[in-house]
């Protein structure tokens, strides 16, 4: 690991970052509300917040009527429908929030040149699985046909995701494929958790690993199947374990070599691979799980951005 990276892992890990072992209902919603400030020197480690890209919050009616806030992103000067990324947030299906991830979808609506909306599905422990997912399909499906009133253009989207949020969005594509909803150009998974079985070799390997642990990982899979739940084994939990995964939407997976999760997003690539599915995947070396949320602080920041703006802009832009 880079000496940047580490001195920074180490800091996180130990002055800024609360563990969600051990965490209380209390705990984890005082957690969730907190947010990165958008000034030097954190946005040195961060990236900027761009002050030319819009935000705004609205929302939309999921299934069961309840109302599901959307934190909207759209470049400025823009007059035409741009293309769309429904963006999903990390954190353990338990916490982050929308606002935490101001700089990355920022820039990625400034630089892909798209409509990005960043969904607040619902959490657990007060919400279980599949409750996140349902969340995350519904708010794809009313992209499809509302988009426009963002600014979009609902028949030219993707969705993209880090670590919790890269499951919900493999899951929503395989749901929308199954179950009929609108077309999805692309899918951008960044070290996305595909198998919550747990039962890949990185999960020994890194169990000690910068800033998820298997304790974590742990901590977050109780509060979101809970006792009586869905298994861990359920496709829509575990997007490796689906009964097929071909016909989905070309994919672009990022994993990270020091990541506990790394061997099971490489392996959901091959899956994607083998059911002729076209995907890109890489590994990035030197770096733990969370990259995309501290490019500051790692040799391979502007790499993964720009990998992950040529896919999006590959397949949004034919």
């Amino acid at each position: 690991m880079p000496l940047r990276t580490r001195i920074f892992t180490i800091a996180f890990d130990r002055f800024e970052h609360e563990s969600i072992v051990g965490m209380d209902l209390p705990h984890i919603r005082r957690s969730r509300a907190k947010v990165t400030p958008s000034i030097r020197p954190f946005t040195w480690i961060t990236g900027p917040v761009f002050g030319d890209v819009s935000r705004e919050a609205t929302g939309f009616p999921a299934r069961d009527g309840h109302e599901v806030p959307l934190r909207v992103y759209r470049p400025s000067g823009s007059r035409e429908l741009l293309p769309v990324i429904a963006f999903f947030h990390g954190g353990g299906w338990v916490l982050g929030n929308t606002r935490m991830y101001d700089p990355l979808c920022t820039f990625l609506a400034r630089t892909v040149g798209a409509v990005v909306v960043s969904v607040d599905y619902r959490m657990a422990p007060e919400h279980r699985a599949p409750k996140a997912v349902h969340d995350c399909v519904d708010a794809v499906r009313w992209l499809g046909g509302h988009a426009a009133s963002l600014g979009g253009n609902g028949s030219r989207l993707a969705v993209s995701g880090d670590s919790a949020g890269g499951n919900l969005s493999a899951i929503a594509c395989q749901v929308v494929r199954d179950e009929g909803g609108p077309p999805i150009a692309h899918q951008a998974l960044l070290y996305p958790a595909t198998d919550a079985t747990l039962s890949q070799p990185s999960i020994v390997e890194h169990a000690d690993a910068p800033i998820l642990t298997r304790p974590k990982i742990d901590a977050f899979l109780e509060h979101y199947l809970g006792p009586d739940g869905l298994s861990a084994d359920d496709p829509l939990v575990s997007p490796l374990w689906a009964a097929s995964h071909a016909d989905l939407p070309p994919a672009l997976v990022q994993t990270a070599d020091l990541d506990p999760l790394r061997d099971e997003g490489r392996l959901y690539a091959e899956k994607l691979a083998a059911a002729g599915v076209p995907v890109r995947h890489t590994n990035y070396v030197g770096v733990p799980h969370g990259f995309a949320s501290f490019p500051g602080a790692t040799n391979i920041g502007q790499q993964h951005r720009a990998e992950l703006v040529g896919e999006l802009r590959r397949h949004l832009y034919p």
